[in-house]
């Protein structure tokens, strides 16, 4: 029981069941400090691969599954399409965890923002909720604004 309310409370805010929470806002990392060199250039690849994995799984899903299976329809482009997101999906598990490892996130973010590329629509809500966190500490660490 306790180890889920461990993972529980891990993937929902990064701190522990045991009454320890975080210091700060909730962008902190779970675990040490961020490496913020290089945390702007694995966002925006995140934020890419996020869109470019959301949008050809709602489109193969959207339109090529009832095309295939509602139309019967067979097309080269049906099975292209899902090739091509199989292995965008791979780079987008790829750049999601060189962001979670520079965040320092827990198994289950990482689990839950990985996964994300394979429900349709939501990749782009994890965009949205990996961006709200790390763009604080980006803007924080900036000296120049």
């Amino acid at each position: 029981m306790k180890r889920w309310r461990d993972l529980v409370c891990a993937i929902r805010g990064g701190g522990y069941a045991r009454g320890v929470t975080l210091p700060g806002n909730e962008a902190a990392p779970a675990r040490g400090k961020v490496r913020l060199k290089g945390l702007a250039g694995a966002l925006l690849r995140f934020q890419v691969m996020a869109f470019i994995t959301g949008v050809l799984l709602a489109v193969m899903t959207v339109i090529g599954l009832p095309y295939k299976y509602l139309l019967d329809g067979s097309a080269a482009w049906y099975s292209i399409g899902w090739i091509a997101h199989g292995w965008l999906y791979i780079a987008y598990v790829i750049v999601s965890l060189d962001l979670v490892f520079r965040m320092k996130w827990h198994l289950g973010r990482a689990l839950l923002i990985a996964l994300a590329g394979t429900v349709p629509f939501m990749s782009f809500v994890a965009e949205r909720w990996v961006t709200r966190r790390v763009k604080p500490l980006l803007e924080a660490s900036d000296p120049e604004k």
